[in-house]
């Protein structure tokens, strides 16, 4: 089932447009084929294999922040419409800014009117205070409605579970072979050649936002190997990560562009144009993407370095994710 998938795999790590990757397919059933090529570091080469760990980058807004925000609702602590300050009231400062009044749906689905990104890492490096000047930034919040994927409402919602949970992200439950934290850098794919902190980052999070927020927050931070997102993403299909009712939120499309933090099929869609509309997918900065067909029972996931050693260099991942999802897709 996935021949031509590692065939395309494998041309791009000889080629060199990546340094190592894995590849893997789960059916409901729990059966499932992996694949991996390349290396883990360029300059110390170790293999890649299914249990190397990746910077899975933005897959932490589906694979956990999503998951945990709909556990809160199933919790009753909180509720999707509900907004922002009910759960940070020191907010309310904010009179005359909407940012209070947006809510955890609109944060799930990139429309709360919040700008893509900002490079908080520049305002200091004592997570504590970074996270209080999260909260007292003056954001300027476009009118709510319009799709921009945005890491900064990402940040927000992981403030919640926080405040909510009362205990840090990088202190929640993670299912096996998921971290924020990796006990040794060696068994990490590396990422890039720093500028900021001037080395090759290997076990550490390449996001500069996340790793100056402390390394865990809810856009970034969370490492995973092959095996560990093939065993949840069966598990989230099967509804054992979320009940049903929260698992038919999260498919249900919420405008043109997403389900709940998750993609939907449209045009150029990362997972291909064979996958069934039922599909949701993610990808990650590091070159990171997970997809599950609900329509014809399977997940699939690749992983690849391919920011390793600078994230300024053409690897074709984009061409790459769309043409190994059109492989499995016609495998069935």
């Amino acid at each position: 089932m996935l021949q031509k998938a590692t065939q395309l795999l494998q041309q791009a790590v000889d080629k060199n447009q990546i340094p190592g990757a894995a590849l893997g397919i789960v059916h409901l059933n729990g059966t499932s084929e992996v694949y991996w090529a390349g290396v883990k570091h360029l300059e110390k080469p170790g293999p890649v294999t299914p249990e190397t760990l990746f910077d899975l980058a933005s897959l932490t807004k589906v694979l956990f922040t999503v998951p945990q925000v709909l556990k809160l609702v199933e919790d009753g602590l909180a509720d999707l419409d509900d907004p922002l300050s009910s759960f940070l009231p020191e907010l309310s400062w904010m009179q005359n800014s909407q940012l209070p009044q947006r809510t955890l749906r609109q944060f799930l689905t990139h429309v709360s009117g919040l700008p893509a990104w900002e490079p908080m890492y520049t305002w200091g490096t004592n997570p504590g205070l970074l996270k209080q000047r999260v909260l007292q930034h003056r954001w300027e919040v476009k009118p709510a409605g319009e799709h921009l994927y945005s890491d900064i409402g990402y940040i927000l919602l992981g403030l919640v579970l926080e405040r909510l949970r009362g205990k840090p992200l990088a202190q929640f439950d993670l299912p096996a072979g998921f971290t924020f934290n990796p006990k040794n850098p060696e068994d990490c794919a590396a990422t890039e050649n720093d500028p900021w902190r001037g080395r090759v980052l290997q076990g550490e999070v390449h996001d500069e936002n996340c790793f100056a927020l402390g390394g865990a927050t809810g856009h970034a931070g969370l490492f995973g190997s092959l095996r560990a997102i093939l065993a949840y993403a069966q598990d989230l299909i099967n509804g054992k990560v979320v009940s049903k009712a929260a698992l038919a939120e999260m498919r249900r499309p919420q405008h043109a562009e997403r389900a709940l933090g998750w993609q939907i099929p449209t045009p150029q869609f990362s997972g291909g144009s064979l996958c069934s509309p039922q599909t949701l997918g993610h990808t990650g900065f590091t070159g990171t993407g997970v997809w599950m067909d609900f329509g014809h029972g399977y997940a699939w996931t690749l992983l690849t370095n391919r920011i390793h050693p600078s994230r300024h260099r053409e690897t074709g991942i984009f061409e790459l994710r769309k043409a190994v999802g059109n492989a499995i897709a016609a495998s069935f």
